[in-house]
């Protein structure tokens, strides 16, 4: 750039960014500023001034940067140009659509951030927030985390073509500071898009209006007992055995 060493005199230049800016071609018109005003292109005429005279080194240095800004917004159309053909869109997600989170902006108490799963086991959009974030259904243990998520954060949740082969989600991840919630009891089964979901009734929250939660197997782990109690009362509801038809 053209500027001195304690960049105090950058403004003096403005004006020929500005000349060079209306004598360059935009995209939108195919045409110049000044072309489309005065049909033709402006230049600096040297015709008349000697090379060795204060104003010729003067003219030199104006076409000299004049050229350097010319040159630049150029660079500025073509990149902007490719990154406008290479742009990709996130997914469009629609309420109670499951979808995997990204691990990368949640604190958990894992020791190391890099060995975490990249993807947490899978979430229930709520809703699209504006056309930039999602509203997700989280888990009650995970009550002091934001529910709602930049585009950027949640994936798909791919479908195999092979029977019985979806993708198995990751082991339930303890966020930094969160109490460990105790199951009361489990209420329900059922399989949802070839996984088991258990219904879950948690403790300490028996005012609480959403305090029955729709949990994946994996995240009852800790309950066999309370699973188990369940089977022997509802032993034809669907469980870990159960095959999808």
């Amino acid at each position: 750039m053209y500027v001195s060493y304690h960049q105090d005199e950058w403004h003096t230049w403005l004006p020929l960014a500005e000349f060079a800016y209306n004598n360059a071609e935009h995209s939108s018109t195919k045409q110049s500023p000044f072309f489309i005003i005065y049909r033709r292109n402006l230049t600096f005429d040297s015709t008349h001034i000697s090379q060795d005279s204060a104003a010729g080194k003067l003219l030199t240095k104006l076409q000299s940067v004049q050229q350097v800004v010319k040159e630049e917004l150029e660079s500025a159309i073509r990149k902007f140009k490719y990154a406008d053909r290479n742009r990709t869109y996130p997914p469009d997600f629609q309420p109670e659509d499951n979808i995997w989170l990204s691990s990368k902006n949640i604190k958990t108490t894992r020791p190391t951030k890099n060995l975490l799963e990249r993807c947490l086991e899978p979430f229930e959009v709520l809703k699209k927030v504006g056309i930039h974030a999602y509203h997700l259904k989280l888990p009650l243990k995970w009550k002091a985390v934001h529910p709602v998520f930049h585009v950027s954060l949640p994936e798909p949740l791919k479908q195999s073509s092979i029977p019985n082969q979806n993708q198995v989600p990751p082991p339930p991840i303890l966020v930094e500071e969160q109490e460990e919630l105790e199951v009361a009891q489990v209420l329900d089964s059922e399989l949802k898009r070839g996984k088991l979901w258990y219904l879950v009734d948690w403790k300490g929250f028996s005012e609480e209006p959403e305090r029955t939660t729709w949990e994946p197997a994996s995240s009852l782990t800790s309950s066999p007992d309370n699973v188990k109690y369940f089977y022997s009362f509802y032993p034809e509801k669907p469980g870990p055995n159960t095959s999808c038809v």
